[in-house]
């Protein structure tokens, strides 16, 4: 095959690329104030919607954290560590997920006219929500990162106020939150130990 007759899905990123999204990548504690425009975020989403979901049910729901009266209801509602640099970042990021996705099945998985019906069960939606939900997040994770963005993903947080003020009167179940930016070294920990491959998986 000619070299250039190749798909691009055959050639691996290059070392600086997979540095960017994973080995030289930090989870930032603090914030620069250079601003992420809305054109951006709206780029982040169309790229993190095209990560694979069972049945593309693509059950997350992300809400966009900018404004000045959001961040402070949002940041009353993180746990002590997480507040300032929540107030920090110029955007935070709440990652839900939609325990009613299957209405959406019909739109988003339309070979299957009947794949709404095969979720009759409410808690089998919201384990299959929770699940893709946060496969979701991780994407967006990645994406914010491919577009040159710095993330901070936190779990600290009062889920049942973030649901009251951000979710109200739908099915929508906070995940977690990402403070989402342009990120500096302080109060940037060195980086912490990982599994080997032998201790963390196995071939069978």
């Amino acid at each position: 095959m000619p070299f250039d007759a190749v798909s691009s899905r055959d050639a691996a990123l290059s070392d600086a690329a997979l540095g960017q999204l994973f080995t030289e990548a930090r989870t930032r504690n603090a914030w620069s104030d250079r601003p992420v425009p809305e054109a951006l975020l709206r780029k982040l989403y169309d790229l993190t919607k095209f990560g694979p979901t069972a049945l593309n049910a693509t059950p997350a729901r992300l809400v966009f954290v900018t404004s000045p009266e959001a961040k402070a209801k949002l940041a009353a509602l993180m746990s002590e560590g997480n507040r300032a640099k929540t107030l920090q970042a110029p955007v935070n990021v709440i990652i839900g997920h939609d325990v009613d996705f299957h209405d959406t099945l019909p739109t988003l998985f339309p070979h299957a006219p009947g794949a709404r019906d095969w979720f009759p069960d409410a808690q089998a939606r919201r384990e299959t929500a929770f699940r893709n939900g946060s496969l979701q997040g991780g994407y967006l994770l990645i994406a914010a990162r491919a577009l040159g963005l710095d993330v901070g993903p936190m779990s600290g947080f009062d889920a049942e106020g973030v649901k009251r003020e951000f979710f109200p009167g739908d099915a929508v179940e906070p995940n977690f939150i990402v403070n989402l930016g342009y990120g500096t070294d302080e109060n940037l920990f060195p980086r912490s130990p990982r599994l080997t491959f032998d201790e963390a998986a196995r071939i069978v």
